[in-house]
Parts: structure tokens; sequence; C-alpha cells
């Protein structure tokens, strides 16, 4: 199967194309959000193909991740959106941009989202995240704490960056990610967007996980972490409260229970060890490539057999 998407989430999609299909990712000269091509710091395979999107013609469905790129698609080109977000807005009345509409179908990646989201009569599926396991596993020898998220600066509350100072008290905070170097705070400490193995060896040197988001939809740095073998400590907010199960972290709305969690941690590396082969053994259970392939799969072709 030809399946033209967008490269818009980066470690989502890194997952989504090592299936058994020809992807198709536009690419302009810019290399900006409408044409990124394929990935420069995640490893892709040969099977995604770049291409201008207008000498893309021989796709058999059309994967989209924003409201704009519903005109983009080729007229009578089956669409299949993929929700990667919590809702905004009037929650939890929010609706969502493709409401009530019978040409797509809308997946969601949790089934948090799915309950938030209004989308009216559009029919809609959670397919669950699935990843490519990485390579580093947990070490925890450096007494630091490490968090994953893009944007803290610009998105404040909602990746819960004005909570970063009551964990740096505990230990130094390590942040990686895209649009991280505008923290400042002592013991804080910004990674700008490394390569994926990069981020991952480092971040599994730290002696524990930090999940702060209020709002977001379950992050996959948060699977990432716990597939390594790390402790994770997590606001008891959206999706994570399914994502980690007791014993594989600890999870809480009271934010001092987590900071004496960090501490306990720091000062137990046993203890945050235990931790984290729970957690891995949680997160390939659930989170698994081979589930989320198949998943998608079974979408693509009853979505594709179902248009024509």
């Amino acid at each position: 199967m030809n399946i033209l998407l967008w490269h818009v989430h980066g470690s989502w999609t890194t997952s989504f194309v090592q299936g058994k299909h020809r992807y198709l990712v536009p690419v302009n000269d810019a290399r900006d959000q409408w044409g990124r091509g394929r990935a420069r710091t995640f490893d892709w395979p040969a099977s995604v193909e770049e291409l201008p999107l207008e000498e893309i013609r021989d796709a058999d469905v059309a994967i989209i991740q924003r409201p704009e790129e519903i005109d983009l698609v080729p007229p009578s080109l089956p669409v299949i959106y993929v929700e990667h977000n919590t809702p905004k807005g009037d929650v939890p009345n929010t609706r969502h941009p493709m409401a009530d509409r019978d040409d797509l179908v809308i997946a969601h990646v949790t089934h948090f989202n799915q309950l938030f989201w209004d989308t009216g009569s559009t029919p809609t599926t959670v397919i669950e995240h699935g990843i490519v396991e990485p390579a580093a596993r947990f070490s925890g020898e450096l007494e630091r704490l490490a968090i994953v998220t893009n944007e803290p600066v610009r998105r404040g509350r909602v990746t819960g960056t004005d909570l970063f100072p009551q964990f740096a008290s505990v230990a130094p905070l390590d942040v990686f990610g895209m649009g991280v170097r505008g923290l400042s705070g002592d013991r804080i400490t910004a990674h700008e967007d490394p390569p994926q193995r990069v981020m991952h060896e480092q971040v599994a040197r730290r002696r524990a996980y930090l999940h702060l988001c209020r709002w977001t939809s379950l992050g996959l740095s948060l699977i990432e972490a716990m597939q390594m073998g790390m402790p994770v400590l997590a606001l008891a907010t959206t999706e994570a409260i399914a994502a980690v199960p007791e014993g594989a972290g600890v999870l809480s709305t009271k934010v001092s229970t987590l900071v004496e969690a960090a501490h306990w941690l720091i000062e137990e590396p046993d203890q945050a060890r235990r931790m984290g082969e729970r957690a891995r053994r949680a997160a390939l259970a659930r989170y698994g490539l081979d589930r989320f392939l198949a998943d998608w799969d079974h979408l693509l072709e009853e979505h594709t057999c179902g248009s024509r």
C-alpha cells in the first residue's frame, strides 16, 4: 500500500513507517512544516520516500495529522485523521475540527482523547502507541533527573515547566527536546534536540524520568523511558494513569508526593533499578511495535476497502 503522510510528529511517525508499506512524504525546498521530507534526527527505513506533493500521484490512502492537510489531499483518496492531542478550549465540550464527517475516520492515540473530544457523527477508533524499542538501557549512575519535552518555554503550564524548580531542588534537572534553550533556573540544564539515539543514551544515565505534563496526550518519551528500564515519576493526569501501572512508577496530582519520591529514588539506586525493571516489562507488553503495526494494518485495510 502507498501511504501519503506529512512529517509532523517525528516520534510517532518513526514507529508508523516501520510497517510493510511504501510511505510518501511531501518535501519542498524550504523543508518547512508542509514539506519537511525525511527525518534527520530519527532513523527511518528506505521505504519512506520524499517527493514534492504534486508528484505524489499513486497513493492509496492519506494519513493526516493537522486540519489544514485535508485540503491538500487529492480528491477521492481515503483519509484517516490521527488525533495526537488533547482538546483545547471549552473542555469537555470542544468540537473536533473533523466532527460530523462521513468521508474519513479519526484514529485517536489514547482512549482519553477519544473520551474528551466531541467528534459528532465522525467514525472514531483508538490505536494506542507502539514504539521502536530504544537500544539504550537504564544505568542511572548519574544522580540527576531527566525530562524530555518540546517547547517547554512557550507551552509553560501545559508541560509543567513551572514545576521544574521544585524537582531541581532535589537533584540537577536535564531537559531534552526542541525549544528548550530558553529555560533558566538553578541546576536546570537544557539539551536542544539531540538525535534520538544520543538522547536515549543520555536520558538512561539519569536516576529517574519526570513526566510533568498537565494537559497533553501521552508522551512517547514516557514510554521510551519505561522501555529503557527507567523509574518514572508522573502527574496523574490524562492517559498517564493508564500507561504507568502500580509498581512501575509513582503517579500523583500532589506535587510534593512526587518530589518526595524523587528524593527516595536519588537516595536508593537499587529501588530505582527495581522499579525501572517493572516499568520496562509493562511498557513492552502494552506499547510494543508489532501490536501497533498490526492495529494500523487492520484499520488501513478496513478503511481503504470500505472506501473503494
